[in-house]
């Protein structure tokens, strides 16, 4: 398939190029108008019991949950001064039409006097918004918001609080952040391209995938939008890893092409298209099988049934696969168009850009040391990771809450109002009887009120054959225990019918129940994928397995540093951060996706590069350590660009993002170095022939169908190209 291909990139590169831009012009047009596909919310499982609850909520009485709370505080009047309530009714009455569907001030007939604050100069609105979803909220809210202020000149002061303020102040801030990090990052990314790949035009390659990549990633994804509902966050994930594999895929890419183009003179008329013939059954080969595999990764998180989780695949699925056939078509196209071109504008002290690696460089004398006490380097390594992932065996798990966001967030500030001027912090859960029997309802109330920890169960209404009660208890909603409040309440079973329990805190243990149940799903799609991939790519059985392990090992000692740092509260005043004594849980899934992927990126290189020097001498030590030689620095490069692009997140001020910088910012750390290094080299060379073993129908099927490193076709190349003599720049 790739020799067929080459010979068309060979011949006809122009025509490929042209196609490209067409492709990518008209993906740009349509990609444009993604934004308004897609959605906002998407955090809940359906099928859990709090999504349940509140579908039976919302058909029987409406949607009776808090979704707002409007602070309305003034220094010179009380809550109950007629002035104070008559500007706040005012405000209230002019709330735009069909935002929400219930608003309750502290001055309404029954209100709870909790709603006034300690010091009375302060009332609480309670707000239910209008719609049937997620999104429908975050919408409303966004019209809502403004309309909840009071006029300055009124001398009340206005904060809103609530999951959706937090949720409208982290898309904000996200969006600020990103900016910001690409501001801090990409001028880095441009001065470390240009010394890395050593020419103005070389590094220009990653630009070029880059944005292809994007630009058709989200016409990609704009088109599943028309069967499914997509979060706008999957556009974070699409740059992170559109841009991100661009670097990967041009790096390996070019070295290799300029590694051919110096086997041959400078006077060989067809010498660069031999060498981009060789480029693309090598490097192009080993790009093909990392996209599958980073695809397959990213496809592992389709599993769950949160839409933000599916969306971040469906993005990452469309980057990785454009990326690939962009690295496989344009990309090559304009090297066959440069050829010796592409070393234009060269860094004047790098060294001859393609020279050929020689076995003996800093890399194969690290892997020839490592195989000389193989055992020794594989156990203090895995002791060291193992000890780095410890920590995570203590990981407490929760969800978004004001404390992600930084101090002087709006929505921070109101909800420390909340916890300072109205008493303590309280949680609480709606509990969703079937029935309106009065007697039922009391003995249900009873056992409800008897729970360790609630202090009051509140009526909220009875209609249609339901009732819906409100249990309350002190302290913070996503705390253990608060969670462990939800698991005793619904313990308790009603005399008939079933009770459903939802509220904030009940989302996040169903939230925490609904992941435990699909994870194993998420690993056996991550594991089986990969094993056939690399089985077809390499023909062994033993080193898809490995590759699993060894990627395994060092993202949970990522995971267990994140869980030092961020669950466990180090490094609060150098990273700028309140913990908040747990980890979001959607967060580390989508790491464990992203980091899969891309260290599967780094083995796959590797490994192609073992395979061929194993095809091409059978020595095992001599194979491992050139395809450590030949590809430890394209490795390191390639990390320290996409670290440059990740670090910049640990800069974020909403913690999550924080969290996802600083991760995989570690995880590729080691992974790039400890992993490709020293893991790498210690067990293949204890395998030593059983790396490459896999049972013999399996041989015998790789051998007429695996998907194996080939000679390039040395047939005579006639291509569009003029034959111009080209002289070394």
């Amino acid at each position: 398939m790739l020799d067929a291909w080459s010979r068309v990139l060979v011949r006809r590169p122009l025509a490929v190029l042209l196609a490209a831009i067409v492709l990518t012009l008209g993906a740009g047009v349509y990609g444009a108008g993604v934004f308004d596909s897609l959605s906002q919310g998407g955090f809940d499982d359906p099928d859990s019991e709090s999504a349940q609850a509140l579908d039976r909520e919302r058909e029987a009485l409406g949607n009776q949950g808090v979704d707002v709370v409007a602070i309305y505080s003034s220094e010179d009047l009380t809550a109950d001064a007629p002035e104070f309530r008559g500007e706040v009714q005012s405000v209230l009455e002019g709330l735009p039409e069909g935002t929400t569907v219930r608003v309750v001030p502290w001055y309404a007939d029954g209100a709870s006097p909790d709603l006034v604050s300690t010091d009375g100069h302060s009332g609480q609105v309670l707000v239910s918004l209008a719609g049937d979803s997620q999104d429908d909220y975050l919408k409303a809210y966004d019209e809502l918001k403004p309309a909840l202020e009071a006029p300055s000149a009124s001398g009340i002061e206005t904060d809103v609080a609530g999951t959706y303020a937090i949720y409208d102040d982290v898309n904000e801030r996200t969006e600020q952040d990103l900016r910001r990090a690409e501001t801090i990052s990409l001028p880095i990314v441009a001065v470390l391209a240009v010394l890395i790949f050593g020419s103005l035009v070389a590094a220009s390659m990653p630009v070029l995938v880059g944005a292809l990549a994007v630009v058709g990633a989200l016409a990609v994804v704009r088109l599943i939008t028309l069967v499914t509902d997509v979060s706008i966050f999957s556009v974070n994930v699409i740059t992170l890893l559109g841009m991100g594999l661009a670097i990967d895929y041009a790096l390996f890419v070019v070295s290799r092409f300029r590694e051919e183009l110096a086997h041959h003179h400078v006077d060989d008329p067809d010498g660069v298209g031999k060498a981009l013939t060789t480029t693309m059954h090598t490097a192009g080969r080993t790009v093909l099988f990392s996209g599958l595999t980073v695809a397959a990764a990213m496809s592992s998180l389709l599993v769950f049934p949160q839409a933000f989780l599916r969306s971040m695949g469906f993005g990452g699925i469309a980057a990785v696969l454009v990326a690939m056939v962009a690295a496989l078509t344009a990309l090559p196209a304009v090297l066959r168009l440069l050829g010796r071109r592409i070393d234009r504008g060269r860094v004047p002290f790098r060294r001859r850009a393609g020279a050929v690696e020689d076995g003996h460089g800093a890399w194969a004398r690290i892997a020839t040391f490592v195989m000389r006490r193989p055992v020794s380097v594989l156990v203090v390594v895995t002791v060291g990771l193992v000890a780095l992932a410890s920590p995570f065996l203590g990981v407490k798990w929760g969800s978004v809450d004001h404390k992600i966001l930084p101090p002087d967030s709006e929505s921070y500030v109101a909800a420390e109002k909340l916890a300072t001027d109205f008493g303590p912090a309280t949680a609480s859960a709606s509990l969703l009887l079937d029935g309106t029997d009065e007697a039922d309802v009391a003995a249900y109330t009873a056992e409800v009120e008897a729970v360790d920890g609630v202090v009051a169960v509140q009526p909220v209404g009875a209609e249609d054959g339901a009732t819906l009660l409100r249990a309350v208890w002190e302290g913070e909603s996503q705390s253990e225990a608060s969670q462990d409040v939800v698991r005793d309440l619904r313990e308790i079973d009603p005399a008939s019918g079933e009770a459903l329990v939802g509220g904030v805190t009940a989302d996040t243990v169903d939230l925490e129940q609904s992941v435990a149940e699909h994870l194993p799903w998420m690993g056996l799609v991550v594991v089986v994928v990969m094993v056939v991939l690399l089985f077809v790519a390499f023909g062994s059985l033993v080193l898809p397995v490995k590759a699993v392990l060894m990627n395994a090992l060092s993202i949970t000692a990522s995971f267990g540093v994140v869980t030092w740092i961020f669950s466990d509260g180090h490094l609060e005043g150098l990273l700028d951060f309140e913990s908040q004594g747990f980890l979001d849980l959607t967060n580390p899934i989508l790491m464990l996706a992203i980091l899969f992927g891309l260290s599967m990126d780094y083995e796959v290189f590797l490994l192609s590069r073992v395979r061929e020097e194993w095809d091409a001498s059978g020595d095992n030590d001599r194979a491992v350590s050139m395809g450590v030689q030949k590809t430890g620095k394209i490795i390191t490069s390639a990390a320290l660009l996409l670290g440059v692009v990740i670090g910049a997140f640990s800069f974020s001020g909403v913690l999550f993002m924080k969290m996802i910088g600083v991760g995989m910012l570690v995880a590729l750390a080691i992974d790039a170095t400890v992993v490709r290094a020293l893991l790498v080299p210690a067990t293949m060379k204890l395998l030593g022939r059983w790396n490459w073993w896999a049972p013999a129908p399996m041989v015998r099927w790789w051998e007429r169908h695996g998907f194996r490193e080939g000679g390039p076709s040395e047939e005579p190349v006639v291509d569009d190209v003029a034959r111009v003599p080209e002289r070394v720049v």
